[in-house]
């Protein structure tokens, strides 16, 4: 078993930046793929994006791409979002998550979860 544990969310305004964490505990965090999810309320869980266990760019949804960065530090066992120019659509749970996969972007690719942290952007 992984855990994985979000944190650093917050009410945040329009425009600004904020970065949200995620520690993982449990088993060889080297050997899995991480990617980010959020929820808005009453809508899909949408992946946002992803790095991959082996190391290489990681890629985005285009909903984010440019705005966001996904990056991890292996030596810590941890993966940051690095969230820009947010917006009041942003607002969501954001969650991360675990894939055996090289390549996941989709949900049922991912088989660990934390359990998310509140992001609310004011306009």
């Amino acid at each position: 078993q992984m855990q994985l544990a979000e944190s650093g969310g917050g009410l945040v305004q329009a425009g600004g930046s904020h970065r949200l964490s995620c520690a993982a505990s449990g088993r060889s965090f080297i050997s899995y793929t991480m990617g980010w999810f959020r929820q808005a309320l009453g809508s899909e869980r949408e992946w946002l994006g992803t790095v991959a266990w082996g190391g290489g760019d990681p890629y985005y949804a285009d909903s984010v791409r440019g705005r966001f960065t996904i990056f991890r530090d292996n030596t810590k066992n941890m993966v940051y979002l690095q969230m820009n120019d947010l917006k009041p659509e942003d607002t969501a749970v954001y969650y991360c998550a675990a894939s055996e996969h090289r390549s996941a972007s989709r949900r049922r690719d991912y088989i660990y979860w934390g359990q998310g942290t509140q992001v609310t952007v004011s306009s």
